[in-house]
Order: structure tokens, then C-alpha cells, then sequence
């Protein structure tokens, strides 16, 4: 079966398997490339997703993530600070209302929010919605789902957990929590009545196996937000002499992503500004979200330039979920 034979069935709600995608690592980039814009455009139009976010709560983790600057156990030089106060997320909220972004994401280091921090972060959300509206999503670590039902209640929508990377590979990257620790959070938040943002980060030493595991899984969970990190490769930590993923790399990626979940938000998130032309390839390659502004603990790309880049390809901000 050609790429466009494949590509076709797609759009006719034919639903991809794992050997399938394997296939399609074998084939030209810019044909695959252009038929994951064709699944694009036929499932989600022109719409664009963006959003920002803040790094509530830095440092001194206690999660051995071999990749994150934050960890207690890499030696990074990371600064470190405590849950920050509502007034001072509230005015990164307003901030990026003011740059036209829907969406914004409060994440915090840590296993996970304590039942106090959880309260604060109410607040917070009630602060945020009086002053701008803006719709919410948090990322607070491996919570329950009574504390999803007060963030909801508060006016959260949206719950971010990463798995990461495939559920063989995941015990490599990090041991102080599992696979199934993050797949209880994420059916935690979808019991609370919560929509649930989940991807992973590439480049971490996995192969394209792990990574058609991954997209599969968050299939299977409903994930319609996935955003794909390309990582950053951070001295200090384990993983700081990786070899950094190419352009070409990403677009791939993303294109077989679009393949296997062709309806929904592939957002470039992390890593995207050591892509030279910021990602623009990968949006006309079957990504059509992006995280805007700076990361947690490395600078992104500012608001202004990803909307004219946007405008230049043709999207419309237009918040997906």
C-alpha cells in the first residue's frame, strides 16, 4: 500500500496499526510529510491550538527523571522556589491573554501538589477566571481524583501528565514512579470529568517502536492534546550528552503521530526554539498545536513570532477541546 493509499483509508476513518506506522519510518520524508498535512487539514481544518505556561513551583523534585533539570538527583544548578502566589500566575495568565493565547497551564515541580498547595492552586484558578477567563490547565503531579474534582470545580478544564515514552522504555527514564503511576493519573483526571493533555519527550534514547507504543497508548486513553517534546539536552542531568533530534527528525515523528491519531492536537512543545526554523516544517507536517513563550527551565519562542508564522501558513488560533 502506497503512502496515499494509507493516507486515504485515513481519512475514511481507517484506524492504523503498530506495523503500519513502523512502515511508514521507511518512507520518502516529504511524501509521508505531506500526506500527515493531508489527514491534517481533512480532520482539523486550518485550527491552530496555543497556549503558554508557568513554572508555578521549581526545583528540588523528588522524582529521578533522567531528563529534567528539576530533579533532585541531577546536579544542574536549576533554580529552585516554592509554589508561586496567585497574584504573580494570575499576571502570566493576563499576559498571554494579551499576546491572544487561549490557554494557559500552570505546572509544578514535585511527585505532587500536597492537599494545601491543591487549595492555594484554587484560588488561584478562581483569581485567574475573575480577571481574564482564560481556560486553565494544570500539570501537578500525580494527583487523585478528589483533588481533580476541586481543581475542576474551580474552573480548571484540562489536566496535563506526560507518559513520556513507551511503557517498555519508561523504567529507563525514570524509577521512583512507573508507567502505570501516570496512566492511573491520567483515567484519575478523566473520572473527574477532566480533559487530559499527554505526550512524551523524543530523543531520549528510544527507538521508533517505543515511540508508535507510546502514540497508540494515548490512543487508547482518548488523548486528543499530545504534545511532543524534542529534548533539550540539559548538562547535569543524565541525559545531557544525547545527541539533539534534527528537523527532519521531528517532522517524521509528528507526520507518523498524525497518521495513528489523525484528529488530533499534535502541539510542539519543549525543544521546539533549537529547531532553526522554529518548527515551521513540522506544521506543514501534520503538527497544529504549539506551546508558546518560554518553557519551564529553558527560553522559548515569543507569542508574537509564532502568530505571524501562523498567520503566514495559513492557521487560524481557534482552541481545539
Amino acid at each position: 500500500m502506497s503512502i496515499r493509499e494509507l493516507a486515504d483509508k485515513v481519512v475514511n476513518g481507517y484506524v492504523v496499526s503498530a506495523s503500519e506506522a513502523m512502515e511508514l519510518y521507511q518512507e520518502p520524508l516529504e511524501a509521508l510529510c505531506s500526506e500527515a498535512d493531508r489527514i491534517r487539514r481533512h480532520f482539523c481544518s486550518d485550527h491552530f491550538d496555543i497556549c503558554a505556561i508557568v513554572n508555578g513551583k521549581c526545583g528540588r523534585c523528588s522524582e529521578n527523571c533522567r531528563f529534567c533539570a528539576q530533579s533532585a538527583f541531577n546536579d544542574t544548578g536549576v533554580e529552585s522556589y516554592p509554589l508561586l502566589s496567585s497574584d504573580v500566575i494570575a499576571d502570566a495568565a493576563e499576559k498571554a491573554t494579551q499576546h491572544g493565547i487561549q490557554r494557559f497551564s500552570i505546572v509544578t515541580s514535585g511527585r505532587k501538589l500536597s492537599e494545601r498547595e491543591v487549595d492555594e492552586m484554587c484560588t488561584t484558578a478562581h483569581d485567574i477566571h475573575e480577571r481574564c477567563g482564560i481556560s486553565l490547565c494544570v500539570s501537578f503531579g500525580l494527583l487523585d481524583e478528589n483533588a481533580f474534582r476541586k481543581l475542576r470545580e474551580a474552573g480548571v478544564s484540562r489536566v496535563h501528565c506526560n507518559i513520556e515514552t513507551s511503557r517498555r522504555y519508561f523504567p529507563y527514564i525514570c524509577t521512583t514512579h512507573s508507567f502505570e503511576d501516570k496512566i492511573e493519573t491520567i483515567k484519575a483526571a478523566q473520572r473527574a470529568g477532566l480533559e487530559v493533555c499527554s505526550g512524551g519527550i523524543m530523543g531520549l534514547g528510544e527507538t521508533p517502536e517505543d515511540r508508535i507504543d507510546m502514540a497508540i497508548t494515548l490512543r487508547e486513553l482518548g488523548i486528543m492534546s499530545i504534545p511532543l517534546n524534542m529534548l533539550n539536552p540539559i548538562p547535569g542531568t543524565s541525559f545531557g550528552n544525547n545527541k539533539k533530534l534534527t528537523s527532519d527528525d521531528m517532522r517524521r515523528i509528528i507526520a507518523v503521530f498524525r497518521f495513528l491519531i489523525p484528529a488530533a492536537a499534535i502541539r510542539m512543545a519543549g525543544g521546539r526554539a533549537l529547531l532553526p526554523d522554529n518548527g515551521r516544517s513540522c506544521f506543514l507536517s501534520g503538527a497544529n498545536a504549539a506551546i508558546s513563550g518560554d518553557m519551564l527551565t529553558t527560553a522559548g519562542i515569543t507569542a508574537a513570532k509564532d502568530m505571524e508564522m501562523l498567520t503566514e501558513l495559513g492557521y487560524r488560533i481557534i482552541k481545539q477541546g
